[in-house]
Formats: C-alpha cells, sequence, structure tokens
C-alpha cells in the first residue's frame, strides 16, 4: 500500500454538498469530496452510481444545481486560467488515430500555453520512443491509453483525472499503467483522482478512497483507515452445517452473514480468530473441511456498505 500522507496535505479538489439532476433524475445527491495534495485518490461506485457525472461536474462540463467545486482554488468555469494545471484522460482514448505518437505530441505542444517539457522527454517519461512514428490507429490499447496521458502531460499539470484507465487492459497493460501513476506521484509530485469500478487495481496503489453510491459518498479517508475499521470474514465448509450454525451462533464475537449458503457458513469476524473458530468446531465434533479467511479489501468494505459487488450491472441511470 502507497506511504500514508501527512495530516497536514493541502486540499488541491474540493466538492462541497454538489448536487445535480437531469431533469427529475437527482443523480449527485449532495456529494463531498476532497482530494488532497499528493494523494492518489480512488474513486469507486457501480456503473450508474454517478462517477462520470462527478468528473463532468469537476470538468465543467455539466453545470451543478447546488453546493460548489474548487480545483487548484478555481472553480471548474475557470480551469482555463490554470494554464494546464488539471487535466483529464478519459476511458475512450479521443486523440486523431491517423497521427503518429510523434505528430500528437507536437500538436499537443503547441496548443498548450506553457509547455513544460518537450515531444522528446514525453516520449521518454511514457516509454513511448519505440513507437514515435506509429500511427495510433496501429496501437495497443494500452499504448494509445498512455499517449493519452503523454497529451496531458505536455502542461506539467498538478492533478490528473483519469477515468476507468484500466478498463480493455490486459494483465501487462494494468501493470503499466499501475508504475506509470505511482512514477509520476513520486517522482514529479502529481496528485492523482482515480474513478474505477476494479477494485483490487486501486487497492494496490490509492493512498484514499470514497465509495460513492446511489448519488451520495458513503465513506471517504485514507484508504489505511478505511481498511482498518473492515473486518475479516472467515467462510466454513462442513456436512454438519445445521449443527454447526447453532454452536456459532450464541457467540458474540462474530457474526453469522446473510450470504452463507447451503454448503458454508460465512462469519464476520468481530474478535474470533479462524482457529479459535476451528477449534471449537471440531472440539464440538464438528468436521471442518475448509477455512477461508478474507482479509478486510476495498471489495469487502465496498460490499459492506453497499450490499453489492463494484462490477455488479448498473441499476440506476447511467451516469
Amino acid at each position: 500500500m502507497p506511504e500514508k500522507l501527512a495530516k497536514s496535505a493541502a486540499p488541491v479538489l474540493l466538492m462541497q454538498a454538489v448536487v445535480k439532476s437531469y431533469g427529475s433524475v437527482e443523480v449527485l445527491r449532495g456529494v463531498d469530496l476532497t482530494v488532497t495534495q499528493g494523494s492518489i485518490h480512488g474513486l469507486v461506485g457501480l456503473n450508474g452510481s454517478g462517477k462520470t457525472t462527478t468528473l463532468d461536474c469537476l470538468l465543467g462540463l455539466s453545470a451543478i444545481n447546488a453546493g460548489s467545486i474548487e480545483i487548484l482554488g478555481f472553480p471548474p468555469a475557470r480551469l482555463h486560467e490554470t494554464e494546464g494545471a488539471i487535466v483529464a484522460v478519459f476511458d475512450t482514448p479521443s486523440l486523431h488515430s491517423q497521427l503518429t505518437v510523434q505528430q500528437t505530441l507536437q500538436h499537443a505542444a503547441t496548443l498548450c500555453p506553457s509547455p513544460s517539457r518537450s515531444v522528446d522527454e514525453l516520449m521518454t517519461l511514457l516509454s513511448l520512443s519505440r513507437y514515435s512514428d506509429y500511427k495510433l490507429s496501429k496501437l495497443s490499447l494500452g499504448n494509445r491509453r498512455r499517449v493519452s496521458i503523454a497529451h496531458a502531460l505536455v502542461g506539467n499539470p498538478s492533478l490528473v483525472l483519469l477515468d476507468e484507465p484500466f478498463n480493455g487492459l490486459d494483465a501487462g497493460g494494468v501493470d503499466e499503467v499501475l508504475a506509470l501513476i505511482q512514477r509520476l506521484n513520486r517522482d514529479h509530485g502529481m496528485s492523482f483522482l482515480l474513478s474505477s469500478h476494479q477494485l483490487p487495481y486501486l487497492q494496490s496503489i490509492c493512498t484514499h478512497l470514497s465509495i460513492l453510491h446511489g448519488g451520495r459518498i458513503l465513506a471517504s479517508d485514507p484508504l489505511d483507515a478505511l481498511l482498518a475499521g473492515s473486518q475479516s470474514i472467515l467462510t466454513v465448509t462442513t456436512p454438519n452445517l445445521t449443527a454447526a450454525r447453532e454452536i456459532l451462533g450464541s457467540r458474540t464475537d462474530l457474526q453469522i452473514r446473510a450470504d452463507s449458503s447451503a454448503t458454508h457458513l460465512r462469519l464476520t469476524l468481530e474478535g474470533a480468530t479462524p482457529a479459535e473458530i476451528n477449534r471449537l468446531l471440531v472440539t464440538s465434533g464438528i468436521e471442518v473441511q475448509a477455512l477461508v479467511t478474507e482479509q478486510a479489501s476495498i471489495e469487502s468494505l465496498f460490499r459492506k456498505l453497499t450490499g453489492a459487488s463494484a462490477d455488479q450491472p448498473a441499476v440506476e441511470r447511467a451516469a
């Protein structure tokens, strides 16, 4: 897990009580979100929870109905005054497919008011030099995403917004994007807001996490603090399920979960240990075929707060 940031880190992004509606449908319902300087902040939620709408509002692409937004001290309508200090890279790269990598970055440098890196520096930074003369249409999705990030880094931004940066990537592409984000954060001090539903990747890289569900932020804190408050889950497989449930049901240091099945019990441990559970069942004459412990994770925290898995199909209006 990334290093913990100092508590005094200043906010680079601040949303307060933000409300956004489309007609009679309220998509954001009083969203509060703070991204601190130097952080890698994950924003997670089901498809349709409001993640994309949140990014649209942050970038001024969609006007809010109530609340306030400040990014680097500017409201969304004045982000052009930051001169590239905030940039966004969306899920589907929108660069011209018939330009080469070098042409794409030269074009970006020409349009940038204050380019801080040369095209050669950008290609070196993003490991794109070998693809300099390739048209974007000939690149893999992972490499096109790297070109999009290079395009965004022409002006040396302080804050980078990434929308579903891991979508469509194979394992190698994911590793490359993760390493790139960590390197830019560590070596160049860039802050990141990553909007994604792919929780294991976020857990490996994020310093902070916000969970968005039904248009509201259910939790938002440093990742280690959130996970410290989560409990481990133990799955017990036994042919004597009824007897095991009776024995364990009276204990106050665990809870039998509703997602238990006809073949196994799932327990939320609130002080009990797997060894204690195993010993109690065995000494009571209950055969234990398997014990599997799930350590605290973003996935388990997400399930606890929302009752759903982050890759569950959308049940709300796509946002």
